[in-house]
């Protein structure tokens, strides 16, 4: 039985570890969603049009959608703590000059950097944890990795918006700097280095392809409902060239020796459960959030800091539940956590598919902080189950790989609720305006035709007004029982999950055992 590493030991080497994991976490996490309440003030200072400031979002999230697959590789090969340090000082660097661009052209390079930067900053981080802490401590370690991972995009926009009002749209950039600061030196001083494998040689052709079809794809996701989805040449093209890309990326990863993405990671049942699930919950977070902030917005007509505040109230259900969650794992199967977790989420989209321009702001609390802590109950057991057998030589990948897929789940839920409002509101506002006419007995009714003279151009527009917010609202509610109804589906896949309770009781015992479990 070999010692445990000194990062393993608990101790003021493995609290700054911590801290500095976690650092690192928020910063990537909090850029994924910070920027876009500042976009509508660049696009001033920096002189774009609607489509170019765009970019500014895209160009990130398509940089670091493509630099997270290879993240486990490049670590394995020249050592996880050095790539560490070089991907939070570049992130850090590349944020500071994202404040000071000048125009759009360097906007956009400076985000592209970032993106590329910022991609191994949360599965190194989920690593270090993991490295971290004892096997029977994982829960505890996961959720306070969670907490950043899950806070950063919820408290983005509230963070964002109070950034940009009180100072200026560049300090939503600058603000990485103190966090990137002490991120590089403490890993710099704390961290001990991996051993490095320079027998590993880099499968190019792997690569390329995987990244033609993932930079694709978020290109197709993020224009597709600006263009017209199909009707758009540029995005059938780009749909192409994804499948071209999957296609030849798994017809070349199946057939060679040294694959660039490890298949044996999927060989283990329990990850290939928290994939599932991680799917589930990247679709479910992000996509609630795009609809939830224009919806307080737009629909309840909430000032931008009031409907930011609304909005953080999800996350203190999350750090409440992440608190919790930890002990509970010790008394619960991780897939029971799961089902309940996924059970209270539905339970919260189902009380916002009644949600009004009427809806009063305890209500938007109380929903919100449920909702959130149904996501704090399923994060921490999935990323905890994901990495129970993996072998330690997989865990660099592993942890990559879930990234990738929050990412790209992410991604394509946003864009399917987005599209889905769109239609929908134009759909339903199609439907209502046929009943707008002479021929309405409500309309004809005298208190009604004393504010809606349907013969006045006053009257008209009322009606227009009126008919328009109600289209909203309703295609709102359908996006939200869609998720809802998602969610549910999803419930019954906890089964493929196996039983964890009685093992980490028995790691919880024998704590001095975990070096040969690690080993």
């Amino acid at each position: 039985m070999s010692a445990p590493s000194p990062s393993a030991v608990p101790g003021l080497r493995r609290n700054m570890v911590t801290i500095c994991a976690m650092t690192a976490t928020i910063m990537q996490a909090l850029d994924t969603t910070i920027a876009n309440v500042a976009l509508p003030y660049m696009q001033g200072t920096l002189s774009a049009s609607q489509d170019q400031i765009n970019w500014v979002l895209t160009s990130y999230i398509v940089a670091a959608a493509i630099m997270t697959a290879p993240v486990g590789w490049i670590a394995n090969r020249y050592g996880r703590k050095r790539i560490f340090i070089i991907c939070s000082a570049g992130f850090t660097m590349a944020s500071v000059m994202c404040g000071l661009a000048q125009d759009i052209s360097q906007m956009v390079l400076f985000r592209l950097l970032q993106g590329v930067f910022g991609a191994a900053l949360v599965p190194l981080s989920q690593a270090v944890m993991l490295d971290s802490y004892a096997l029977h401590e994982r829960a505890k370690a996961m959720a306070i990795w969670g907490m950043g991972v899950m806070m950063g995009p919820i408290m983005g926009p509230s963070l964002g918006a109070w950034l940009t009002e009180t100072y200026s749209w560049h300090w939503v950039f600058f603000v990485n700097l103190p966090f990137g600061a002490i991120t590089v030196l403490g890993l710099i001083i704390f961290m001990d280095e991996t051993k490095k494998n320079l027998e590993l040689r880099f499968d190019w052709f792997g690569f390329t392809a995987l990244a033609v079809a993932i930079g694709s794809l978020q290109l197709a996701l993020d224009r597709g409902e600006q263009l017209g989805w199909l009707e758009s040449n540029e995005i059938i093209a780009e749909f192409i060239v994804s499948a071209v890309g999957f296609y030849y990326f798994f017809a070349h990863s199946l057939t060679t020796s040294r694959p660039f993405i490890q298949f044996a990671l999927f060989k283990d049942r329990n990850f290939v459960g928290g994939i599932v699930f991680m799917t589930v919950m990247g679709l479910v977070l992000f996509s609630t959030m795009a609809l939830s902030s224009p919806y307080l917005q737009n629909v309840i007509n909430y000032p931008i800091i009031t409907a930011g505040l609304l909005l953080a109230s999800r996350g203190c259900g999350t750090f409440v539940a992440m608190m919790l969650v930890g002990r509970m794992m010790r008394y619960f199967e991780a897939r029971t956590l799961i089902i309940a977790g996924l059970s209270l989420t539905a339970a919260s989209l189902f009380q916002m598919t009644g949600w009004t321009d009427m809806t009063q702001a305890p209500e938007i609390v109380t929903v919100s902080i449920i909702q959130g802590f149904g996501f704090g109950l399923v994060f921490v057991p999935l990323s905890t189950v994901a990495f129970l057998t993996l072998p330690n030589h997989l865990r660099t990948d592993g942890t990559s790989m879930l990234t990738l897929v929050r990412n790209v789940a992410s991604s394509v839920g946003i864009s399917i609720v987005i599209a889905q409002l769109t239609e929908g509101s134009r759909r339903v506002y199609a439907k209502l305006s046929e009943h707008i006419n002479p021929f309405n007995h409500a309309l004809q009714m005298p208190d009604v035709a004393a504010m809606i003279n349907l013969n006045t151009d006053a009257g008209r527009a009322m009606a227009d007004r009126m008919v328009a917010a109600q289209s909203q609202i309703i295609a709102f509610s359908h996006d939200y029982q869609l998720v809802m109804l998602f969610v549910l589906v999803t419930i019954p896949l906890a089964i493929m999950i196996g039983s964890t309770k009685a093992t980490l009781r028995a790691q919880s015992a024998t704590p001095s055992d975990h070096a040969a479990v690690m080993e």
